[in-house]
């Protein structure tokens, strides 16, 4: 029994073969056709070199063919990478050739930054093009059009066996700093992020076949609003066709797109990655007069989803299961909340607990579960490997609690008098004022609480006196202008004075990931570079 991300899938296939799969615009693509396109890139790949333990780079939007390259490379035994398609050349390079690329599979539009980064990567040896329209040419590396290749190979499902051991590596965003292969056994992340242990109950799914026979009955439309890059949308995308449900897809990020698709697909359950999605999907859909009576469910997961923002999906959509989890990409699922209605989580979003997740202190003792007690979220069982090519940074994040190895990627959480855990944010993130900490989720949230902020990032910024000081960067309600003595008078009703910005910054739009995730080095680079709008006195 192997629990293997491309047998999981081709259970799929065989059980539901003429549902559709994967739709991505006019693409539809039914179970049956992903498999015969995957299994005739598999055997292209394969027919250069490519085989188990190969590194197949991905640099795509969204889009049918990114689902078919991860799904053939999973065929293969090989590992499918994540290429962040808003990487620059010197990105690109760094890339891959940390990540030992030996085959590229990338969209026409890149073909000047790949031609550019080729001949530093020596290893990559071969290019297949995606034709998105662009015309742009990629004779001068040799690159082969995806389509043709597909078409000169057998769609035979003839592969080896394969191991429950296989190796999956999820490149991270790179939020503080150059990104990192995060390097996970399938049966790993499969329980950890792809449905192989029920979220909400902890219980183990009983075989490989499960999913896809339950899949048998019916499943539900979803659309994952995240780029595939990113390992939310990926997981979003994998656990849904492990069952055998129809996955939509929007190129890349666009509001009004997102609607119009829901609306023409009847997508039953939207996922998201916090507030730099919900709140202009939610401002969208007041603008448009959207249908979207078919929506079921709002899952959202990876980042903040502040409070404020949260009730505002539950005032538009009363009838809405609303979900906030955290984890990571070194961490996997580690709790999930149900929202509920005029429920208080300023602080942060409260989630139960996973039933391996705990918190430990900064000596690696655990901590009391008692009200009020601050620790880093650690998980054990299923966690992944470590970090590739990185020994030294994998022992940072791996601590051995009472003869079990935990995962501490760094971010901090609160235990609440109800059981419930509160997360405060990423450790490296922390703002250390005048011996205070100040987590900046929990200042975000309670700036985007006001009615004319529409994003904020915080961080900390030099202070003479304080060591730091906490400042802020703002995002004013498009058509709207903030009265920065207003926005603080309201702060100040959610958080305590030292946890205020006294510095802020006010621009057009803050720099996000393409995931929807913080770019923390973004928002210090433009603190660095401008002086603030205000400062107040400490």
């Amino acid at each position: 029994m192997a629990y293997n991300i491309a047998d999981l899938l081709e259970h799929a296939v065989d059980a539901v073969p003429d549902r559709p799969a994967v739709i991505c615009g006019e693409r539809h693509v039914t179970y049956a056709q992903l498999e015969d396109r995957a299994n005739r890139l598999a055997h292209h790949l394969a027919a250069q070199g490519v085989g188990p333990g190969s590194h197949i780079g991905v640099y795509s939007r969204n889009s049918v063919e990114m689902i078919e390259a991860m799904f053939a490379a999973y065929k293969l035994r090989a590992i499918a990478i994540n290429v962040n398609y808003r990487y620059v050349n010197a990105e690109l390079e760094y890339l891959f050739t940390n990540a030992d690329l030996v085959a590229l599979v990338h969209e026409r539009q890149y073909a000047d930054r790949v031609a550019a980064v080729l001949p530093s990567t020596p290893k990559l040896k071969h290019v297949l093009v995606v034709d998105d329209g662009s015309g742009a040419d990629c004779s001068g590396y040799g690159g082969v059009d995806y389509e043709s290749a597909l078409a000169a190979q057998s769609p035979d499902r003839d592969f080896g066996e394969r191991s429950s051991d296989d190796l999956y590596i999820l490149y991270t965003g790179g939020t503080t700093g150059y990104p990192k292969g995060v390097m996970w056994r399938h049966e790993d992340v499969w329980r950890a992020l792809g449905g192989g242990i029920d979220f909400i109950t902890g219980e183990y799914v009983p075989d490989e076949w499960t999913m896809s026979e339950q899949g048998k009955q019916g499943a539900m439309v979803r659309l994952p609003a995240a780029p595939l890059i990113h390992g939310a949308a990926q997981w979003a995308a994998f656990g849904a066709m492990f069952s055998g449900g129809t996955v939509v897809f929007v190129p890349q990020f666009d509001p009004h797109e997102i609607w119009t698709e829901v609306a023409r697909h009847r997508v039953q359950v939207l996922t998201i990655v916090g507030d730099a999605m919900a709140r202009p999907l939610i401002e969208a859909y007041h603008q448009g007069g959207y249908d979207a009576s078919s929506l079921v469910a709002v899952s959202s997961h990876a980042a903040l989803f502040s409070q404020s923002v949260k009730q505002e999906y539950l005032r538009t959509f009363p009838n809405l299961v609303l979900t906030d989890a955290i984890g990571s990409s070194e961490s996997g699922f580690t709790g999930i909340g149900m929202v509920a209605k005029d429920a208080d989580h300023s602080a942060g979003p409260r989630v139960n607990f996973g039933k391996d997740a705990i918190l430990i202190d900064d000596d690696n003792h655990l901590v009391e579960r008692a009200p009020g007690a601050v620790g880093r979220i650690a998980r054990r069982g299923h966690v992944p490997l470590g970090y590739y090519k990185d020994p030294a940074k994998t022992e940072t994040i791996f601590v051995e609690i009472d003869g079990k190895r935990y995962v501490v990627p760094g971010d901090y959480a609160r235990y609440e008098g109800d059981g419930t855990v509160t997360l405060l944010g990423r450790g490296s993130q922390c703002v250390n004022t005048g011996g205070e900490k100040v987590f900046p989720e929990e200042v975000e949230g309670a700036l985007k609480s006001h009615p004319d902020v529409f994003d904020a990032l915080v961080i900390g910024v030099p202070d003479d006196r304080l060591g730091q000081r906490v400042a802020a960067i703002v995002q004013a309600r498009p058509g709207g202008s903030l009265d920065l003595a207003d926005v603080e008078a309201h702060v100040r009703t959610r958080i305590a004075g030292y946890k205020v910005p006294r510095s802020v910054w006010v621009v057009d739009e803050i720099g996000r990931l393409p995931s929807g995730k913080p770019d923390y080095p973004w928002a210090q680079r433009h603190a660095a570079a401008n002086p603030p709008a205000e400062i107040q006195k400490a």
